[in-house]
């Protein structure tokens, strides 16, 4: 009984970690997000839409409309706009947000766009619409609280937020500062408040959230939802107001992440919010201007926000939610601005909860499944254990949580899974475990090996001292693009299968492929005293393979194929990461996060095959490499020195590379701070690429007096 409970924890256990190492590193998320849409669908309330917004569409009946009846070709007149803006505020409108940029003058002439901007004018709580994409650059946070916390003149942007500059030093949100911006017409800009209209749809391309807060030039723009809500607002204080994760408006307040994103609640499909045409609105305005019966009553919008944009397919404004493919854009923004009248935003619920609940329910399913004696108690614990989680996630959704229930699922699911074939392991099948497990990284002489011996490979895992190797095919993202699906699969297979047999035979073990990218290892599962030796010769004859075949490949791909390698020797933990019927051999740890870094490192320097000082002294004379100076990488606090890999030696000759003193004369003048001296000799060696970036580098750190530079290269991404 109590090596049963301990048997139900460790599965539990280890399925919760797994499942939390997947879950952080994001590789959860595209199910994560389809769960999401399940959720949204099963608990949206069209009933609660707030009856103060509604919405105006250009749809595909205006647009006939107004082709049949009136002959307006696309565009439209600009000054067609201004009866249904007349109409708004006839009717007495709160506001009036327009989802469209006029961002181009009328081809009808300039009356034409003067006629809009009057109408614009006429209305005091009317919001126009910017483009202001997100931009993650370092220069965009440096500006000072005070530059950030001012607002534009009168006439221009009439926002203001309190505690931002505050808010700002806290968090120092990059994605809240704009680039480029897409503006309007002058005659637009000059009669309305301007709302930023873009956002950044989840990495699914679905939009899930809004974007509240953009800050351009040093000041603060809110979205058209917000700014909707905004410019009805009355008295001398400022409407909003940000502190730590929440954003106030008025008497209302929004859950943020810090990038000022809230999660919305959608309230049903398109056309929840009341919904006219645009034709019928227009209509009405010149029927009462006309003295006669409107279509649509103006009472209808008094006190109301009401929201203009296009729903029209040919229109392009039709974006993807949680609910439909093609939901007009300006309803996401009708969405943002019930949510904050209704104070309905969700937020993510806390990791450190979802983890313990996490563990709670998988270590409950691995006690339950490693108890049960008969099938069907493990197709009860099935049924009863599996839907726990997407339950939790389902009725966390109504109090305003974003519950994870992937993680949960995928932790219950392996517990359960992993009890069940506990219960059946048996010597024989171990025999086809170890065949089924390895046959698809592992050359057919190591299976058998490791078949002759089972004691040699120790599943679950274990800290051991590995040879990694990363490779990563350079620009294939671009030579992909050009390909139709089935060259393309062709030519990534023939180049996988070279560089495997390669791998194979020299006795490495292949962890994965991800899409042209290789990783492989030696040392594991069998020892190999020899692993560092290994893998350089497998990276060597890898690269002379894919030179053999490169003007085949260019040929079928219309580029030159070249591929970047990085390889560290170092401790990690190996072994299998999963259940015993679904899991992958591999590794975790530093030394394998270092090799991944030093493969995308070669981008720097423009060399192809890098490897770690603990790999270039574990290959020791059987090698021809060169030192390359230090870097320190992403996620690394000490600098790792590192060796260009260009060859190996003949009968354990040691080999030079060509031009290798005066590089290394070059590099040490570096490592002495003789930046000077060190440009010299590094400038007569254009062809060298790794001289280039050296050179380049010296010359602006002698071109900086505040600058210092020693050899040690500091790379900030990965």
């Amino acid at each position: 009984m109590v090596k049963k409970i301990m048997h139900g924890l460790l599965l539990g256990t280890a399925a919760t970690a797994l499942s939390l190492v997947l879950w952080f590193a994001g590789a959860l998320d595209s199910w994560e997000y389809t769960t999401w849409s399940w959720r949204v669908r099963q608990a949206a309330e069209p009933s609660r839409a707030s009856d103060d917004i509604k919405i105006i569409l250009l749809d595909q009946e205006s647009l006939d409309w107004g082709k049949e009846v009136n002959g307006w070709s696309w565009p439209w007149p600009r000054e067609v706009y201004g009866p249904l803006i007349d109409f708004c505020r006839r009717g007495g409108a709160r506001s009036v947000a327009f989802d469209v940029l006029y961002t181009e003058p009328s081809v009808y002439g300039v009356w034409d766009d003067e006629a809009l901007g009057m109408a614009m004018a006429g209305h005091e709580g009317f919001v126009g619409a910017i483009f202001l994409p997100n931009r993650r650059a370092a220069a965009d946070t440096t500006a000072s609280a005070t530059e950030i916390a001012a607002t534009w003149g009168p006439g221009q942007q009439p926002w203001a937020c309190d505690g931002l500059a505050a808010w700002l030093d806290q968090q120092r949100p990059d994605m809240l500062f704009s680039g480029d911006p897409t503006v309007p017409i002058p005659e637009v800009a000059g009669n309305a408040a301007l709302a930023n209209v873009s956002d950044i749809p989840d990495a699914d391309g679905v939009f899930r959230r809004a974007s509240l807060l953009r800050i351009h030039d040093g000041h603060p723009v809110p979205s058209l939802g917000l700014a909707s809500f905004l410019i009805a607002q009355t008295g001398a204080e400022p409407a909003w107001r940000l502190e730590a994760e929440r954003l106030h408006a008025g008497a209302h307040s929004v859950p943020i992440d810090p990038a000022c994103r809230a999660i919305l609640r959608f309230i049903g499909p398109t056309g929840t919010h009341e919904t006219f045409n645009a034709a019928a609105i227009i209509q009405s305005e010149l029927r009462l201007l006309a003295g006669e019966d409107p279509v649509v009553d103006p009472a209808t919008f008094a006190g109301k926000h009401v929201f203009f944009g296009f729903s029209a397919p040919g229109l392009l404004d039709l974006r993807p939610t949680p609910l439909s493919r093609v939901t007009p854009g300006v309803e996401i923004h009708a969405t943002a601005l019930d949510n904050l009248l209704s104070d309905r935003f969700l937020r993510e619920a806390p990791q450190s909860a979802a983890a313990a609940v996490t563990l709670l329910l998988a270590i409950g399913a691995g006690i339950v499944i490693v108890m049960g004696r008969k099938a069907r108690h493990n197709v009860a614990a099935f049924v009863i254990l599996l839907p726990m989680p997407a339950v939790i996630g389902l009725l966390a959704y109504g109090p305003g949580f974003w519950w994870p229930v992937v993680v949960g699922e995928l932790a219950v699911g392996m517990a359960l899974i992993g009890g069940v074939v506990l219960n059946y392991a048996t010597e024989g099948r171990q025999r086809r475990f170890i065949k089924g497990a390895f046959k698809h990284y592992l050359s057919p002489h190591v299976i058998e090996r490791i078949i002759d011996d089972p004691d040699q490979l120790q599943l679950g895992g274990e800290r051991r001292e590995l040879t990694i190797l990363f490779s990563d095919l350079e620009g294939f993202t671009a030579i992909s693009e050009g390909l139709d699906p089935q060259a393309l699969t062709i030519l990534l297979n023939d180049y996988l299968s070279d560089m495997t047999d390669i791998i194979l035979d020299e006795g490495g073990t292949l962890d994965k492929y991800e899409g042209d990218a290789i990783i492989a290892f030696w040392n594991a599962p069998l020892s190999q005293p020899d692993h560092a030796r290994r893998a350089c010769r497998a990276a060597c004859r890898a690269q002379q393979q894919l030179a053999a075949r490169r003007a085949e490949f260019e040929k079928r791909a219309g580029a030159l194929l070249r591929m970047r390698i990085g390889m560290h020797t170092g401790d990690v933990i190996v072994g299998n990461m999963g259940s015993r019927q679904r899991f992958d051999y591999t590794v975790l740890g530093d030394a394998a996060n270092l090799a991944s870094r030093l493969e995308g490192a070669n981008k720097v320097f423009g060399t192809y095959t890098m490897i770690s000082e603990s790999t270039y002294r574990a290959a020791g004379d059987t090698i021809v490499s060169r030192e390359m100076g230090r870097l320190r990488v992403v996620g690394r606090r000490e600098p790792v020195r590192v060796y260009e890999l260009t060859g190996l030696t003949a009968d354990g000759v040691p080999g030079v590379p060509a031009n290798a003193q005066d590089f290394t004369s070059g590099l040490a003048h570096c490592y002495e701070g003789r930046l000077d001296d060190a440009v010299a000799i590094f400038a007569a060696l254009p062809d060298d690429p790794v001289a280039r970036a050296y050179t380049e580098r010296c010359r602006r750190v002698l071109a900086d007096a505040q600058a210092d530079f020693t050899g040690t290269w500091n790379l900030t991404s990965k």
